[in-house]
């Protein structure tokens, strides 16, 4: 699966990046073809799906029992492997961090990418959940069934949410970062949770230099404490490989997962898969995502073979 992390550890806008040479990529599926001398429950030839920490961009790809869990029969082996980052973090962001309840309303950015996919079916597992998108404009005709109402990312937002919910939204989920936060946190009814999960906005240019990148954190809004607490606002930020794999949290996430996988079973949820791409292919893929151009997830098929490009834009390609 490529994710927009992705982007980030190719142009070093993450926390210690690892050294060169690297093999991106934090999730894959596949058939396991070896077992450790320890491993129980899984047998040579399981179709499973797992996260890795690095290196998931292979033909053969090594990660601890943990982080493996096996495929429903009847998901395919790209569903499976834009399933789990995307889903665990959109599920994790609503029950865990804001306890998403009946009748409440949720605010999601980038809501035709694979996470803003995810929460919006995930919401429509609550019943009298208000889901508020936005999205580039030429999504709008393709996800337009899975929100509740859907704005242009570069129109005003703030004002088309009040406009139709006076008094704002219980949940805020920001991948923008930067100068979306006071807006994010203007949206929050009292008890309401904004939450932090990515920073897109921080991929801008093909290059991005160091002033660049300060210049955007520069902008992101100091929050006040005080305001906080006089306003009956939370504040949460959300990394789901942090908590994998520098916090230890494997347990709560397999939790989540079989949770997730029931759902899948039951046909709530599915993954939405927006184009399978060759590993030659992996600069198109990027940048298809660097441009917005997808609809649901970018998958990467070691058993694909290039296509020839007609053109040389990724969002027409």
């Amino acid at each position: 699966g490529l994710n927009f992390i992705d982007l980030m550890v190719r142009q070093g806008n993450i926390d210690n990046p690892p050294k060169t040479p690297l093999v991106p990529g934090f999730e894959c599926s596949g058939i396991v073809e070896a077992l450790g001398d320890s491993v129980k429950g899984f047998e040579i030839g399981d179709r499973v799906m797992a996260f890795v920490n690095y290196n998931a961009w292979a033909e053969v790809v090594c990660t601890p029992v943990e982080f493996v869990y096996k495929i429903p029969d009847d998901m395919s082996f790209s569903e499976a492997a834009a399933f789990p980052m995307n889903f665990v973090t959109a599920y994790m962001m609503l029950f865990e961090v804001a306890n998403l309840r009946e009748g409440m309303s949720v605010l999601v950015h980038s809501a035709g990418g694979g996470v803003g996919q995810a929460v919006a079916q995930l919401c429509s597992t609550v019943p009298n959940v208000t889901v508020f998108g936005t999205a580039s404009s030429f999504k709008h005709e393709a996800i337009k069934d899975s929100v509740t109402h859907l704005f242009d990312r570069n129109a005003d937002y703030v004002q088309e949410v009040k406009r139709i919910s006076t008094d704002g939204v219980d949940i805020v989920l920001d991948c923008l970062c930067g100068e979306n936060t006071g807006k994010g946190l203007s949206l929050l009814k009292p008890l309401g949770t904004y939450i932090l999960y990515g920073s897109s906005n921080m991929v801008t240019g093909e290059t991005k230099s160091f002033f660049s990148f300060a210049k955007s954190w520069w902008q992101v809004e100091k929050v006040n404490p005080i305001k906080l607490y006089e306003e009956n606002k939370v504040i949460a930020g959300f990394s789901l490989l942090n908590l994998l794999f520098k916090q230890n949290r494997g347990g709560l996430v397999k939790a989540v997962m079989d949770k997730l996988l029931n759902l899948y079973t039951n046909k709530k949820i599915k993954p939405v898969v927006d184009s399978l791409w060759a590993l030659e292919e992996v600069k198109e893929a990027m940048q298809r995502i660097h441009d917005r151009g997808n609809i649901g997830k970018l998958i990467l098929d070691v058993e694909k073979a290039p296509t020839p490009l007609m053109a040389n834009d990724s969002t027409e390609t």
